[in-house]
């Protein structure tokens, strides 16, 4: 079960959640729009504070090696942690994004994971109505 799941940073599911066509680059955008559409099927997810599809794109992965490494680990365990998870973990990407909802945007700690961010202007959440 685990070989299928698909491999994702944990701080990704907050960079999903905020996503609104811009990016690094149109590649950037293009990736990222695809596997945002792909995961509303609900794939299982593999949590994995390495590189993953999205950063496939991103100018910071410099030959597999991410020159933000150390900031993002950071976001990675954070988000693990408020969320109770655990690197490796699979469940389906909709348990997780519950999970993120739930345990750290509803509660406003989003800046406690991430407010050094070059995209934190763009993460404002709003309670979805009822």
């Amino acid at each position: 079960m685990e070989k299928q799941a698909f491999p994702l940073r944990p701080h990704h599911g907050l960079c999903l959640r905020f996503f609104q066509g811009k990016g690094y680059s149109d590649g950037f955008v293009a990736n990222m729009g695809a596997i945002q559409s792909m995961l509303q099927s609900n794939p299982l997810i593999r949590l994995v504070p390495e590189m993953d599809e999205i950063c496939g794109s991103c100018p910071n992965n410099q030959g597999g090696i991410c020159t933000t490494q150390e900031q993002v680990l950071r976001y990675d365990e954070g988000v693990l942690r408020l969320c109770g998870l655990e690197p490796g973990q699979v469940l389906y990407y909709q348990d997780f994004d519950r999970k993120v909802t739930q345990e750290i945007l509803q509660p406003g700690r989003r800046e406690e994971i991430c407010p050094d961010c070059q995209w934190s202007g763009l993460c404002r959440w709003k309670q979805e109505e009822p």
